[in-house]
């Protein structure tokens, strides 16, 4: 017999189980942490018990430092979370559980659940200062439901906000509702969604195309990912209430092959999407057509600018062209294109079922709802955090992420990806929004932050930034093309000890040096595409907060942070030297000196600094300088 539709829904909002249930951080930070591993052993645990149960793999709930993270629900009982549990913790986190005992150092917390009888002694999860200093809105689901199961996100709502905008408001009001929401690009710019929507839909075409860029091409920026391999369904939904809104009856999602497990993910939620009459021809008896497609880049970052992703789609080399016209009015084929991000379309659902008026409420003036990041770096606590605008990064970073690792003293924060900017200690108060960031020479970008401590060298951190854009340029354009390349070559000639200073080298770092700031200049200003423009930001923005350090590199030859390997000095003291011939035997070089039994010296013309003789020394007889 069929069960009644109340029950059937609170089975699959997990409000009620039949059987234990077992859920398994299934993300790609999970199974990197070995949640593989621990999924293979929950079976074998059930099979030599014999014991009836459902195993649920889950996306990451946001703190992938705890990774991997098991959950296990008793009937009747909340669901309890435990952290870092690998395969050999598995049999004895399992036993506590189906006993009702549990080892505090495991446990993570409980999810609250009004019907159900909670676990003594366990915080609640919304509890915790990681998620109790959060707004958590776009990433709800994550972690907490099956992302392959549409059933269960029905069950919490899914897919009504599309219903709703289909059977209640005609394209061009869900573009009203859109622009008054506030709802700005999560991708970059910032620039008004809503009016991004009405130039599209404005422009006369026989077709039109929604593109939703997941080309997360930043390093150390997983939000996109995380979000689709947790709660791919809210993103379709989101596709299909903008492809709405602009009259577009195809849209493509552009992902890089990278990503297999969201890849993975979205092909099950589309082909269920489909059977579940969401997309296609007539959908509903509405009159609307909807065709979603996949299309998997091969990786360039330059890919993350819309133009260039358009080209790439169209099978064509993945380079920008000039803008305008702007894609919105002659895109993809040389038709109106609108390019979203992952996480501005999944905003649309909420906006269409809440109302502009809620989603305006929050954040701050100029710019409204939350903004999710990926943290990753020197905090205590690393993965996904979502927060309102106007939160402070050093609520962010203390109250949510726990603070500096090994209470290390805070240095910098860098945010917007390899084109975003350094930021220094006067900006942990910073409000995080749009305007805040634009004023100190930074942008929001896709969200990635990387957190560092004292020990970072920031020279060498914007040396690599500027490594990496230089070998990502498409080389279209000259400014973008020579001038990172260039960058790149003065910063890495800091980093460094001239080989001859009797060859003018120190004349030439110095005259480097005072040209890198015009240099940057010039590229921004003249370079083809946002990304070019953007470009100098890491050599700018340490410039402004850390001028101290380059002057130390230049002048001093010093790496304060002992980073920069061309510029450390290693000695050995003879006091210590027991002449054991360690280093000497190890020394790539054989810039090391002397006989067993006897103190060693270290020929510093030699030397290149790679630090292999000062990590073996077990006598503490070497010295840095």
């Amino acid at each position: 017999m069929p069960k009644p539709i109340a029950e059937k829904v609170a089975l699959l909002r997990r409000e009620k189980t039949e059987v234990p249930v077992i859920y398994i951080g299934a993300g790609t930070c999970g199974m990197v942490a070995g949640a593989a591993d621990t999924l293979q052993i929950v079976r074998n645990y059930l099979d030599d018990h014999r014991l009836k149960a459902e195993i649920v793999e889950v996306g990451c709930i946001g703190l992938c430092s705890a990774e991997p993270i098991l959950d296990v629900q008793l009937p009747g009982k909340t669901r309890i979370s435990f952290k870092n549990i690998t395969a050999e913790k598995v049999y004895t986190v399992l036993d506590g559980a189906f006993n009702n005992n549990y080892e505090p150092e495991d446990v993570l917390g409980q999810f609250a659940a009004p019907a159900l009888v909670p676990w003594e002694g366990v915080p609640f999860i919304h509890e915790l200062p990681f998620f109790k200093n959060q707004k958590r809105l776009v990433l709800e689901n994550c972690g907490v439901i099956n992302p392959s199961n549409i059933e269960e996100y029905i069950a919490r709502g899914g897919y009504r906000s599309y219903v709703k905008a289909l059977m209640n408001y005609t394209g061009e009001e869900i573009c009203d509702i859109i622009e008054l929401s506030g709802l700005r690009g999560r991708g970059g710019g910032g620039f008004s969604t809503g009016k991004k929507w009405k130039i599209a839909r404005n422009t006369q075409s026989d077709q039109k195309y929604l593109i939703c860029n997941a080309d997360e091409s930043d390093p150390g920026a997983f939000m996109d990912r995380a979000l689709i391999e947790g709660d791919p369904h809210r993103l379709i939904e989101g596709i299909a209430i903008a492809a709405y809104a602009i009259g577009a009856s195809q849209a493509f999602i552009y992902i890089r092959a990278e990503y297999k497990r969201a890849l993975e993910s979205l092909k099950v939620a589309l082909q269920q999407a489909k059977e579940y009459g969401l997309t296609g021809p007539n959908v509903y008896d509405s009159g609307v057509n909807l065709y979603i497609s996949l299309k998997v880049g091969s990786g360039a970052f330059v890919c993350g600018e819309e133009t260039a992703l358009i080209n790439n789609i169209e099978g064509k080399r993945g380079t920008p062209i000039p803008k305008p016209p702007y894609p919105a009015v002659r895109g993809l084929f040389g038709h109106p294109t609108v390019v979203n991000n992952v996480e501005t379309l999944a905003n649309v659902p909420l906006i269409i079922n809440h109302g502009p008026a809620w989603f305006n409420n929050i954040g701050t003036e100029t710019s409204k709802g939350t903004k999710v990041f990926a943290v990753t770096g020197k905090t205590q606590l690393t993965g996904l955090v979502e927060v309102e605008m106007g939160t402070t990064f050093r609520t962010l970073i203390y109250d949510i992420a726990g603070g500096i690792k090994d209470f290390k003293d805070f240095k910098a924060l860098q945010i917007g990806g390899p084109s975003g900017a350094c930021l220094g200690s006067p900006c942990l108060d910073l409000p995080i929004d749009y305007e805040s960031l634009t004023k100190e020479g930074a942008m929001m970008g896709s969200g990635g932050l990387v957190v560092m401590d004292e020990h970072t060298c920031m020279v060498d951190t914007a040396r690599y930034f500027m490594n990496f854009l230089q070998k990502e340029s498409c080389g279209k354009c000259i400014p973008c093309r020579e001038g990172t390349r260039r960058m790149f070559e003065i910063l890495d000639s800091i980093t460094k000890k001239p080989s001859d200073d009797n060859r003018h080298e120190t004349l030439e770092r110095f005259k480097g040096v005072m040209m890198l700031e015009e240099l940057a200049e010039v590229v921004a200003e003249t370079s083809l595409c946002g990304l070019g423009q953007t470009a100098p930001n890491p050599v700018i923005s340490t410039l402004k907060y850390f001028r101290e350090e380059f002057e130390e590199h230049i002048f001093e030859r010093k790496c304060r942070a002992n980073v920069c390997k061309g510029l450390r000095t290693f000695f050995i003291e003879i006091e210590k030297c027991t002449g054991c011939t360690v280093c000497f035997r190890k020394c790539p070089v054989s810039a090391i000196i002397g006989t067993q039994r006897s103190p060693h010296f270290i020929i510093q013309e030699k030397c290149i600094g790679c630090g292999i003789c000062y990590d073996s020394c077990k006598f503490n007889a070497i010295t840095i300088h």
